[in-house]
């Protein structure tokens, strides 16, 4: 017998070698299969509005234009473990009631007058506003606006379904909820900073907020004094908490908002985590491994792990405003988090 014949008798028997398999088992560091990339709001929004005109909602139940990376098209993903995609609702339609096991959020881009009912509570949505919808709540969305609503979708699926084999989906049992508490009820109670509900409010993994409005991420920012050092990496950086636990919104997404001020030029830094970033506002460079990804209002780039990250504004008179999310919180709960800057050891730090 050869030793082609002993590999094929393991491999019959549901065996490997593993010294066949060392540097895909154990490689010396990460190797994401996602790679950098960046897509054109201005590109694909004819497209949106196209689809909005000619798809029915009987043809489209959510008319949505998933992001999809280069390196992860099947099952489709925007970086590691992380999901988004650009949805369009025309005025007067709804979309029909749901719940999943994955995390989702919205990110408001365009339009007034739509809102999303999240297990009875109807949430406002406005530009820049960032809406929860946690694990297993029911959610539907309605328009009542003159014009289009597009915001920007976000799951964990890929963790869900494609790593974990968790997920679990679920039809309402009519098409939308009825309005059961006070509109937008869970931001008013929080919206007031340190001065929180003392009453007994349940405590999950998830913020109980419904929606951190785009207002008050201003005034956060403006209360900030111009002369505030912020981060080296990305400007002054502001990061969406769980006002009961003070972690993040939801358990395997972390939610930030950074302002980088005019000409800023952010240190190189390199992280286990991937990242999704949309441009709330001006444009400029991000420079993410070897690829040079230019930026402008309401575009998305994906940034994946262990890839080296910069950041630049390209003007020299105006902000520029980008929101983020990440899978940091899982990397964190499990110890596998880490991030280099250039004057870090090769050690890294956790």
């Amino acid at each position: 017998m050869t030793a082609q014949d002993s590999y094929a008798a393991v491999e019959a028997l549901g065996t490997a070698p593993l010294w066949r398999y060392y540097g895909d088992v154990l490689p010396a560091q990460p190797k994401p299969s996602a790679v950098p990339y960046l897509w054109s709001y201005s590109a694909l929004r004819p497209y949106l509005l196209r689809f909005l005109k000619e798809l029915s909602l009987e043809e489209a139940e959510r008319r949505v234009l998933m992001l999809v990376n280069p390196g992860m098209a099947e099952p489709p993903a925007t970086t590691t473990s992380l999901y988004a995609g650009l949805q369009i609702i025309g005025p007067g339609e709804t979309a029909q009631a749901h719940r999943h096991t994955a995390n989702a959020f919205r990110y408001v881009i365009e339009g007034e007058g739509a809102y999303t009912t999240v297990n009875g509570e109807r949430v406002h949505m406005h530009p820049g506003d960032l809406l929860l919808t946690p694990n297993w709540h029911w959610h539907d969305h309605h328009h009542e606006g003159a014009e289009p609503m597009v915001w920007l979708d976000a799951l964990d699926y890929p963790l869900t379904t494609h790593c974990l084999d968790v997920n679990f989906f679920e039809l309402y049992g009519e098409r939308s909820q009825k309005s059961s508490v006070p509109d937008d009820m869970s931001s008013r109670q929080f919206i007031h900073g340190q001065l929180a509900p003392a009453w007994e409010i349940p405590h999950t993994a998830a913020s109980p907020v419904g929606n951190y409005p785009w207002a008050e991420t201003r005034r956060a920012f403006e209360a900030i004094a111009d002369d505030a050092e912020g981060s080296a990496t990305e400007g002054v950086l502001l990061e969406y908490k769980n006002p009961l636990t003070g972690g993040p919104v939801l358990p395997t997404m972390g939610c930030r908002v950074s302002r980088l001020r005019p000409g800023f030029r952010g240190v190189p830094v390199r992280r286990t985590s991937g990242a999704v970033y949309h441009v709330v506002q001006g444009s400029g460079v991000a420079q993410v491994g070897d690829h040079r990804l230019e930026w402008h209002d309401k575009d998305v780039f994906a940034v994946p792990p262990w890839h080296s990250f910069e950041l630049r504004n390209a003007s020299d008179s105006a902000d520029a405003y980008l929101f983020s999310f990440t899978n940091e919180p899982v990397l964190r709960a499990l110890g596998f988090f880490r991030e280099e800057l250039p004057e870090d050891t090769d050690s890294g730090r956790g």
